[in-house]
């Protein structure tokens, strides 16, 4: 030691302490790093605040927007061209699609982390995966037995199900002017296309009990979100065989016979390999939306995707619905539009009660600390070093 002393000297000294200690600073800035990486990765607090960081709600409702629309297109392939009439089989094939694809990803170490079993009851998972079944499969269904009319007519009663199923469910009040504008909304929708209401009693049927499924489906989805550390993924994949297992239950009873007999050649698997692709697409952005917002504006959105589907027709490829039909769009575009205003000012004004609740707190803990600081810099007034 006596020699480092004598050549570096006394600034040499420093010069080495000075070193070894960045060398420690960034050690710790970059444990620091490593472990907030790994709670962001690997708790479900860290999952969800990164979700909830990347993907708020304009970022989840577009991304479900679009998604959806190309889910159309794929699907109309796999029920049309590729002449595979199984609804039921399809949305099975869809669901396994989408566990694999997650299985790969907890494989990788890319899933977000799921919160303790304590926090969620399993009963609550359970629920949630036998009305994710029903509401797909049901829906399915209904789609090939009713007219595009009826169908129509049942999707438009999810939103006053939704609104009353959260009052007796949460107490959750909706203001006058939101239930005024769903009104307009759903008025707007249903003169843009219930153009048919051809009546079948099994595909009646089957709409009604479809509703209540769906509506629930969409609550929990959105609750479970809300309230818990959950992620979509990790909701996702909780669910995923609850909901296949019940997909195999309902697959003899609602699908016509005669899946295994179908032409499972490279070109129909191919379509229906990409239509499951956009499944799990769907039902991931479809989770990120009902997180970020909630289960009436996911409602509004699917109404807003049908509006936008047929203006876009019309004005893009010359398609004629006629004009009532798109004053019917055009009012409830509007209507939406107002929805999505009310929705703003509402989180403008909670946001504004949450900082006023928080500045007399701020206020009373920045007394104290101020007089030492003011301390502190008479103690080095006094002493400077």
């Amino acid at each position: 030691m006596g020699v480092w002393e004598s050549i570096l000297g006394k600034d040499g000294r420093r010069f080495v302490k000075r070193k070894d200690s960045d060398a420690g600073e960034h050690g710790r800035a970059l444990e620091e790093l490593r472990s907030s990486m790994y709670s962001d990765f690997h708790t479900s607090e860290g999952a969800k605040r990164q979700q909830q960081r990347l993907c708020g709600p304009f970022v989840a409702m577009t991304f479900n927007f679009i998604v959806a629309v190309g889910i159309i297109m794929a699907n109309k392939v796999v029920m049309g061209t590729v002449g595979f009439n199984f609804p039921v089989a399809l949305s099975l094939i869809h669901y396994v699609t989408s566990w694999l694809l997650m299985a790969i990803f907890k494989a990788l170490s890319l899933l977000p982390a799921s919160p303790p079993s304590k926090a969620t009851p399993f009963s609550s998972l359970f629920v949630l995966g036998v009305v994710m079944a029903l509401a797909t499969g049901l829906a399915n269904v209904s789609l090939q037995h009713n007219s595009v009319g009826f169908y129509q007519m049942a999707k438009i009663a999810v939103t006053p199900t939704i609104v009353l199923a959260e009052f007796m469910l949460f107490s959750k009040k909706v203001s006058l002017q939101k239930v005024i504008t769903l009104g307009i909304v759903s008025v707007g929708v249903a003169v843009a296309t219930v153009t048919d209401l051809e009546f079948n009693f099994f595909g009646a049927c089957v709409a009604l009990a479809w509703i209540v499924p769906s509506a629930v489906n969409k609550i929990l989805w959105s609750s479970m979100q809300q309230t818990g550390n959950w992620t979509a993924l990790a909701l996702m994949w909780k669910t995923s065989p609850i909901t296949i297992f019940f997909f195999i239950v309902l697959m003899p009873l609602l699908d016509p016979p005669g899946v295994l007999s179908f032409g499972w050649n490279w070109n129909n698997v191919a379509a229906i390999i990409i239509s499951a692709l956009f499944g799990f697409l769907l039902q991931w952005s479809g989770a990120l939306a009902l997180g970020a917002t909630s289960a009436t504006s996911h409602v509004v959105l699917g109404q807003f995707k049908t509006c936008v589907i047929m203006l876009g027709g019309y004005i893009f490829f010359n398609s004629d619905p006629g004009m009532v039909s798109l004053f019917g769009a055009v009012v409830a575009l509007c209507g939406m539009s107002f929805y999505t205003y009310l929705n703003l000012r509402d989180s403008k004004e909670s946001s504004a009660a949450a900082m006023k609740q928080l500045l007399p707190k701020q206020n009373s803990f920045s007394l104290k600390p101020k007089t030492i600081i003011d301390e502190e810099d008479n103690t080095d007034a006094i002493n400077p070093v």
